[in-house]
C-alpha cells in the first residue's frame, strides 16, 4: 500500500508542526480564560501526556510490527470488535481534518482575505494537501523538512524584536489559580499532547524504528518549549487581555516595530500559521486515507484520496456550521475526545494485546 520509508528525524519533524500548528494561535486565549496569567505551566505539566502517548502508541506498535493501529485492532480484538474501534477512529481523524481545515480558513479569512468565501481557502488548501500525500509518506516528509524553517525561524524573530515590550511582571504571582480550573485547562492542552497518536501511522514506514521511542519524546520536548515561549511572549505583552483576544500571537506580532521600517508583523504570523496549517492537515488527511482504505481492505490508498478530500471539505461545514459552534467545540468537545480516541482506546489495546501475547508465549513453553 505504501512502500516509502522515511527516518525517526523526519517523523519528528513531521509530528512537531502537525501538533503545535493550532496551539500557538488560539490556545493561549483559551487557556488564559481558565488560569489567567498562569497559562505559561499548562504545557509543561500537559506534555506528561504526550510523553505517555509516544510511549503507549511505541509499545502498542512492537506488538505488531509493520501495521498501522486500524490492521493491529483486528488482530488484537478480532475481525469484528477491531472494525468497530477503527471505525471510530477512522470517524475521529476524518472529523479532525475537517475541524483543522476550519480553524485555518477561519484565520485566512478573518484577518487577511476578508471577501474570500471559506469554501475558496478550504478547498486550495485540501487541493494542495491531496496532492502532496498522493505522492506517500516520503513526499510528505520532505516537504515537512523544507517548510519547518518558515515555521520556527518567525516564532524567533518575535522573541527577538519584542524585547523593549516584554513586561516580565505580568507573571506575577506564581502559582495563583484554582485547582477546578488548572484541571480544565490541563485537560484542554492534553488533547492536543494526545494528537502524538499519529505516530501509529508513520512507524509503519521507518527505515530506523529502534530510534523512534527516542526521536518521538524529542518532539514532545519540543512542541513543549515551543507552547511554553509563545505562551509567555504573549503574556508578558498583553498580560491578562490575553483571554479576550481571539488570536493573541497575531495582537503581539503587532507590536514589532525596529526604527520604523520593520514592523507589523502579521504576515510573519500568517507564514507560520499557513505552513503549519499545511503539514497538520496533510498528516491527519493522510492517517484518514490510509485507515479507509486498510478498514476497506483496499491494496492502494491513492485512488480514495480525492472523494475523501471532498469529504473532508464538506466535514469542515457539516460539523461545524458557524464560528460560535467551532469555538464551543474547540474549548469543550474536543480535548475529552481527543484523550478518549487517541490515549484512552490506544492503551486499551496495549492492555489487551500484552495479555494475550503473555497467553500465547506460556501455551509455546508449555
Amino acid at each position: 500500500m505504501e512502500t516509502g520509508k522515511i527516518s525517526s528525524v523526519q517523523m519528528s519533524i513531521l509530528l512537531y508542526p502537525t501538533i503545535i500548528a493550532t496551539a500557538i494561535l488560539t490556545f493561549p486565549s483559551m487557556l488564559a480564560e481558565y488560569v489567567g496569567h498562569q497559562l505559561w505551566i499548562i504545557p509543561i505539566v500537559a506534555s506528561s501526556l504526550g510523553f505517555i502517548t509516544i510511549f503507549i502508541s511505541v509499545r502498542l506498535y512492537r506488538l505488531h510490527p509493520g501495521k498501522t493501529v486500524i490492521q493491529g485492532s483486528e488482530e488484537i480484538l478480532g475481525k469484528f470488535p477491531g472494525k468497530v474501534v477503527s471505525f471510530f477512529i477512522l470517524l475521529y481523524l476524518l472529523q479532525s481534518s475537517g475541524e483543522i481545515s476550519r480553524a485555518y480558513s477561519e484565520f485566512i479569512v478573518t484577518s487577511f482575505l476578508f471577501k474570500t468565501p471559506q469554501i475558496v481557502v478550504i478547498g486550495l488548501m485540501v487541493f494542495l494537501c491531496a496532492y502532496c500525500i498522493y505522492g506517500g509518506v516520503e513526499v510528505l516528509a520532505r516537504i515537512s523538512q523544507l517548510l519547518i524553517p518558515f515555521f520556527i525561524l518567525p516564532i524567533l524573530i518575535l522573541l527577538i524584536f519584542l524585547g523593549p515590550d516584554l513586561e516580565f511582571r505580568n507573571i506575577l504571582p506564581l502559582f495563583d489559580m484554582e485547582m477546578k480550573s488548572f484541571i480544565k485547562a490541563f485537560i484542554l492542552e492534553g488533547g492536543l499532547f494526545a494528537e502524538f497518536f499519529l505516530i501509529l501511522f508513520l512507524l509503519p514506514f521507518l527505515q530506523d524504528e529502534k530510534k523512534a521511542m527516542k526521536h518521538g519524546m524529542f518532539s514532545v520536548i519540543s512542541v513543549m518549549m515551543t507552547l511554553l515561549i509563545t505562551n509567555l511572549i504573549t503574556l508578558f505583552v498583553l498580560g491578562t487581555t490575553t483571554a479576550f483576544k481571539t488570536y493573541p500571537l497575531m495582537n503581539v506580532s503587532r507590536y514589532v516595530s525596529l526604527g520604523g521600517f520593520f514592523e507589523n508583523m502579521e504576515a510573519v504570523v500568517m507564514a507560520v500559521w499557513i505552513s503549519g496549517a499545511f503539514v497538520k492537515i496533510s498528516v491527519f488527511f493522510y492517517a484518514a486515507v490510509i485507515s479507509l482504505a486498510q478498514w476497506l481492505n483496499l491494496s492502494d490508498y491513492r485512488p480514495i484520496i480525492w472523494p475523501t478530500g471532498i469529504l473532508v471539505v464538506q466535514l469542515a461545514f457539516w460539523a461545524l456550521p458557524n464560528t460560535m459552534e467551532y469555538n464551543r467545540f474547540n474549548g469543550m468537545i474536543f480535548p475529552f475526545y481527543s484523550i478518549i480516541i487517541q490515549i484512552l482506546i490506544p492503551l486499551l489495546l496495549l492492555i489487551i494485546g500484552t495479555v494475550k501475547q503473555k497467553k500465547r508465549s506460556k501455551q509455546v513453553s508449555k
